[in-house]
């Protein structure tokens, strides 16, 4: 058991506290990270304001990269020493979601209150989403970390971990675009411009940017938009059909919020989907007809972690990256500290941020 430091929810809607917990060594098919950068995604601040429950108190983060520091028995192709990417998709390989390819939908399940993380007096504490990043090591399950070039910065990396893979994999997994479809990402954020670079990568003909801030619907245009739509107007469904000549093929809706979902099929064309990638809080509903929307072939498809497969979607990527077609060091908007963590979060829920990262300088 080794003493480190973390920041710390112990009440849903107020400021993340740092201080020292204990943290177990790694079991059987772990591995110990020391985490050199972990990045600020809206999930965990769904979590830090209560919107996804959970027990408290609670370490929150799961979008990291950092060095292997320790191995567990039973781990196999990873090395003390290896940088590494750390995520949130946690899989068993051999139940049937596993099974059959949808790792980020494992169906076995864990007691994160029963992971390595203990507070200081030796209580229980939540390990949310099997990662606890915002700390300076964790201890997670080996399908959790993917092997990465060292000479890849972990501040670029840690962005892989989640917004990128979630981004990119919503619109080549998920929505399985074909060449020369048309797509709106509504949502121009961290998760919305690396949809954006999807659709791209993918081959869409349009891509129409749907946000409510000009200077996010400008930079949504440097990551690949053809065309931009402000959401604040009357009805930017209306503005979208002009300018592809019908509805898209794909509406990826990358923000959490219940009403945009409702109003997400207005955009799309016959036999259209909505692809769902932003998670409202648990209260949020949204409605729709599902007669006008099958009697025209519609639907809506759920993407979690953008459906990827981590050990072979996360190389694929940083090749991109190396290779100048995907862009990721443009998502960084801001480094900060741990002890500027809550600074850090409240410039995240001004909007303007695509991406921010706590960096951990040793």
């Amino acid at each position: 058991m080794q003493t480190i430091r973390a920041a710390v929810c112990h009440a849903f809607n107020t400021p993340l506290v740092i201080e020292e917990v204990h943290l177990a060594a790694p079991g059987r098919g772990q591995v110990e990270v020391e985490i050199d950068a972990v990045a600020i995604c809206h999930s965990d601040i769904s979590f830090q304001q209560g919107g996804f429950g959970g027990h408290l108190p609670a370490v929150y983060g799961h979008e990291a990269a950092g060095r292997v520091t320790a191995l567990g028995e039973g781990t196999s192709g990873i090395a003390v020493g290896d940088s590494v990417c750390v995520t949130l998709v946690r899989s068993c390989g051999g139940c049937p979601s596993c099974q059959s390819g949808h790792l980020t939908t494992c169906e076995t399940r864990h007691d994160d209150t029963a992971g390595p993380l203990t507070t200081a007096s030796g209580d229980k504490m939540l390990q949310a989403m099997a990662c606890g990043a915002f700390a300076e090591k964790v201890v997670v399950d080996q399908s959790q970390v993917v092997t990465i070039p060292h000479d890849i910065g972990k501040d670029v990396a840690s962005l892989i971990s989640c917004g990128v893979i979630t981004g990119v994999g919503a619109a080549v997994n998920a929505a399985g675009l074909r060449v020369g479809q048309d797509v709106v990402v509504i949502g121009a954020g961290g998760v919305g411009l690396n949809a954006i670079q999807g659709a791209r990568i993918a081959g869409a003909r349009r891509i129409v940017a749907v946000d409510m801030l000009d200077e996010k619907l400008e930079i949504a245009r440097e990551f690949g938009a053809t065309d931009t739509v402000s959401a604040k107007s009357a009805k930017p469904w209306a503005e979208v059909k002009k300018i592809l000549g019908r509805g898209a093929d794909v509406v990826l809706v990358t923000v959490g919020v219940a009403a945009v979902y409702e109003q997400a099929p207005r955009y799309l064309a016959n036999s259209g989907r909505v692809v769902m990638v932003g998670m409202p809080h648990g209260d949020q509903k949204a409605a729709f007809s599902p007669l006008l929307m099958a009697d025209v072939g519609q639907g809506y498809v759920g993407s979690k972690m953008g459906n990827v497969v981590i050990k072979r979607d996360i190389p694929w990527m940083i090749d991109l990256y190396r290779q100048g077609r995907l862009k990721l060091d443009e998502l960084i908007s801001g480094r900060w500290s741990l002890e500027q963590i809550n600074e850090a979060i409240a410039d995240t829920l001004g909007g303007a941020a695509k991406r921010n990262v706590i960096v951990f300088k040793r």
